[in-house]
């Protein structure tokens, strides 16, 4: 069955995504935490093309090897571009077409992890990104937006492959929705971003600081939901990932190569989620969202994946903490990588 559907929660306003195609996914090997060996068969290794579906981008490698980077449609996908994005009354309840779109990024065609590759490598990664979502952007069917990149098998990784996914929807999700109009009334109060608080705070204080460039900072935020979370945000002003100019791209590749090979020495390779959010697209109201180029601005959270979420987080929506931001960044920043 690949029919998908997403129904509303009417008392959360929460979408719960059904896909029959994500019952039979295709097997592919599992690892217990990021950067663990694994058997050399993988459908998305060099060689193995066939047994995927044909890239609907590709980057020519460097080296000897037909290509460094390759995108390819994901064949159980929680979201389709096929279906009608409207909602339809089901009783008391809404429902509509699964409608998006599901994408792999296949970031080596070997093994290498992400944060293991050359600096100009993991911009090419980076700039895959960059290139897919903008081109979804063009259909006005999709609003939202997001790269995640799950690492380990604890975070939802189903193969030592190095892999990142795409996710369009046609809905604005309501963690997203949260964060816009925080950032919004923030703005309408203080004339202010609040991520340029917040950045300028963090680089001030300096005691949860992990690293910076010119570019970009890295930093545990102040109420960190697990031990060693981390925080990047860029110094520009932009509230579209696919903004991201090609200078930004070096200075991105250096923060998450740095980031991500601290908090692999400072946690023997622990499993991790990286999300990369981005603004919505735009609609034609001109009260919805007219301040969001200068509110909002893109951003990458990584959430080590070492605690379980037990019924507490899900009764309250709160986190618990073992160890204070302050504690983990210096930790952090004086591991050398």
């Amino acid at each position: 069955m690949d029919k998908t559907e997403m129904r509303l929660d009417p008392l959360r306003q929460t979408w719960t995504i059904f896909s029959g195609a994500r019952v039979v996914r295709p097997p592919l090997l599992s690892r217990g935490k990021a950067g663990e060996a694994a058997p050399p068969l993988s459908p998305f290794s060099a060689g193995n093309e066939k047994l995927t579906p044909p890239a609907i981008y590709a980057d020519k490698a460097a080296t000897s090897q037909p290509w460094q980077v390759r995108v390819i449609p994901n064949r159980a996908p929680m979201l389709r571009v096929e279906g009608d994005p409207s909602r339809h009354a089901d009783g008391f309840n809404d429902h509509m077409d699964g409608v998006g779109a599901h994408e792999i990024i296949i970031e080596d065609p070997g093994l290498v992890s992400l944060e293991e590759q050359p600096l100009p490598v993991i911009a090419q990664i980076i700039n895959a990104w960059k290139l897919r979502m903008l081109d979804l952007t063009r259909d006005s069917r999709m609003r939202a937006f997001f790269i995640i990149k799950n690492a380990g098998t604890p975070a939802g990784a189903a193969t030592a492959h190095p892999i990142s996914q795409l996710i369009a929807m046609a809905v604005i999700p309501p963690a997203l929705t949260q964060k816009l109009e925080i950032a919004r009334t923030f703005y309408q109060q203080k004339k202010r971003s609040i991520f340029e608080d917040i950045l300028t705070d963090e680089i001030r204080a300096g005691s949860r600081l992990v690293y910076e460039n010119n570019g970009f900072a890295v930093f545990c935020p102040y109420a960190s939901r697990t031990p060693f979370e981390m925080a990047v945000y860029p110094k520009r002003q932009c509230a579209d990932f696919h903004g991201i100019s090609d200078q930004e791209l070096a200075q991105c590749a250096d923060v998450l190569k740095i980031a991500i090979r601290k908090l692999n020495r400072a946690l023997d390779n622990p499993a991790y989620n990286l999300m990369v959010f981005t603004a919505p697209t735009r609609t034609a109201r001109r009260d919805h969202w007219n301040t969001l180029d200068r509110d909002f601005r893109w951003h990458i959270e990584i959430v080590p994946r070492v605690d379980y979420i037990g019924g507490f987080e899900f009764a309250t929506g709160s986190h618990t903490n073992t160890v204070w931001p302050e504690t983990a960044a210096g930790y952090l920043r004086k591991i050398e990588v």
